[in-house]
């Protein structure tokens, strides 16, 4: 279906080194290569990788990324790198790490994968304003903003910036996990500041459920993508809708067709629904790819070994 295949491009950053999976570095490497040799590669974003395991990566590389010909043209991995905390001192040394690693994999020979992208906690405004005096211009970062808090004063030190906000939407205990409520009031500033987020966490199915193995409910990303999309074209959806999509358990009020999708009644074409994705619900990561595939096929809106057009 053109309108979930839309919500859907290169949604998924592939987090297979993080619980619940918690793969090794060999087996989450091997994944990510078939992953992105398969039919539904449409669908593969980044690889997460910690800076601080980049040496067992790149020990790892030789038979599964292809060597560097040309970094213009090159069709390489591309990791989304998670660095220390801005508070901590390890942060400035991880910016070094990836601009050394970048030097080392745009050479020809060196295998061919790059870093473009950095997610990093911040705890403050304060913070976010000292890191992107730091961050090369080549690195789009994504700060991690605590839901628990307020979080319009972080966003405002994001905005107008080329920089996004981060939500942790789940986690492996029931503390880490937001409420309706403040997902989106997230969701809902992130849109009046006009800068884009993703979420990690907790997303493995498409709509809201309980998952017993953390004793809470969890989001979808059916419900979460929707409701971005839904936020940054129509006027008319509130916090309060946003949280009723966020809350929805069934496909009942959801429209997927061909050409459009929405809650509702509040529909999009599927131009919006990609613009929206480019533009400011970037994605998510998980620890797991085959998951989400799986459940959209059986809640028929992908057929098996879609393959994007």
């Amino acid at each position: 279906m053109l309108s979930v295949q839309a919500l859907m491009d290169g949604i998924l950053d592939y987090a297979g080194l993080f619980p619940p999976a918690k793969l090794d570095m060999v087996p989450t490497m091997r994944n990510y290569r078939d992953y992105r040799d398969g039919a539904e590669s449409w669908m593969l974003g980044r690889i997460v990788v910690p800076v601080a395991r980049f040496d067992e990566f790149e020990a790892n590389a030789e038979g599964l990324l292809d060597e560097s010909r040309d970094p213009v043209t090159d069709d390489c991995w591309v990791i989304s790198a998670l660095t220390a905390p801005i508070a901590e001192e390890g942060f400035k040394r991880d910016l070094d790490a990836i601009e050394a690693f970048n030097d080392r994999h745009l050479a020809r020979g060196s295998h061919a994968v790059a870093v473009d992208t950095i997610e990093v906690k911040a705890a403050s405004a304060g913070e976010i304003d000292e890191a992107l005096e730091l961050i090369p211009e080549f690195i789009f970062p994504y700060f991690e903003i605590d839901h628990r808090r307020d979080v319009r004063g972080s966003v405002a030190a994001i905005a107008g910036m080329d920089a996004g906000a981060k939500i942790r939407s789940g986690g492996i205990t029931s503390d880490l996990h937001p409420t309706p409520e403040q997902f989106a009031a997230f969701i809902s500033s992130c849109c009046d500041a006009e800068i884009p987020f993703k979420a990690t966490a907790g997303l493995h199915h498409p709509l809201r459920h309980h998952a017993d193995s953390v004793g809470c409910d969890q989001f979808g990303f059916l419900n979460v993508f929707v409701a971005g999309c839904l936020a940054w074209w129509d006027d008319e959806v509130t916090p309060d809708l946003l949280t009723r999509i966020l809350e929805a358990r069934t496909l009942d009020d959801f429209t997927f067709e061909p050409e459009r999708l929405g809650f509702d009644g509040h529909l999009l074409s599927c131009e919006h629904v990609e613009q929206a994705r480019e533009l400011f619900c970037h994605g998510y990561g998980s620890c797991s790819f085959v998951e989400p595939l799986e459940d959209l096929v059986e809640l028929g809106l992908l057929t098996e070994h879609t393959t994007a057009t």
